[in-house]
C-alpha cells in the first residue's frame, strides 16, 4: 500500500478538523480529483490510520461546564479493578494512564465543582486500589489546530 505523503497529511488534517466536511468540499479544498479523495480517505481507513469519526460535544451547553483532572495513584495488585470502576462513572470523560509522579489522569466533568468534588472524595475515594488522588480544575481549555505533515511523521509501511 506504500507510504504516507502530502496529500494523506492534508486530508488528515482537514479531517481531524472538520470530520464531517464532505468528500466533495473536501476535495475542493485541497484541490484534488474527488475519486482521489474519496479512494485516499478509504486507503487510510483500510490501514487503520482513520479509526474512526468523531464528534466534539460543547459540554457546558449541555449543562456540565465544570471540569477537573485528577491525577491518581492506584495500587498496582487492583489497578485494573479500580480502571474498571473509574471507567463506570457517569462523569468521565478520558482516563489516560501515565509514567511518572501519578499513575493515571482521570478527566471528570459536572455541573458545579462542588458536584464534582463529592465525587470525587464520596465516590472515587473509595473505590479499591485508589490510593491518592489530587484534583485540578479547569480554568480554561484550548485545542491546538493540529496539521500532518511528513517531517515530523515517522514513515509508515502497509
Amino acid at each position: 500500500m506504500g507510504r504516507l505523503d502530502e496529500i494523506d497529511m492534508k486530508i488528515l488534517g482537514a479531517l481531524h478538523r472538520d470530520a464531517s466536511i464532505s468528500i466533495p468540499k473536501l476535495s475542493n479544498d485541497l484541490d484534488l480529483n474527488l475519486s482521489v479523495t474519496y479512494s485516499r480517505i478509504k486507503r487510510l481507513i483500510r490501514r487503520g490510520i482513520i479509526q474512526r469519526y468523531t464528534l466534539e460535544v460543547n459540554e457546558a451547553k449541555l449543562g456540565f461546564p465544570a471540569g477537573v483532572v485528577v491525577g491518581l495513584n492506584l495500587d498496582p495488585k487492583q489497578r485494573e479493578q479500580a480502571m474498571g470502576e473509574l471507567m463506570k462513572l457517569q462523569e468521565a470523560r478520558d482516563i489516560t494512564e501515565v509514567t511518572g509522579r501519578f499513575d493515571a489522569f482521570l478527566t471528570l466533568r459536572g455541573r458545579t465543582i462542588e458536584e464534582l468534588h463529592r465525587t470525587i472524595s464520596d465516590v472515587i475515594g473509595r473505590i479499591p486500589g485508589v490510593t491518592h488522588s489530587e484534583t485540578f480544575v479547569e480554568v480554561s481549555e484550548r485545542a491546538p489546530e493540529v496539521n500532518y505533515n511528513l517531517s515530523s511523521t515517522p514513515q509508515m509501511q502497509a
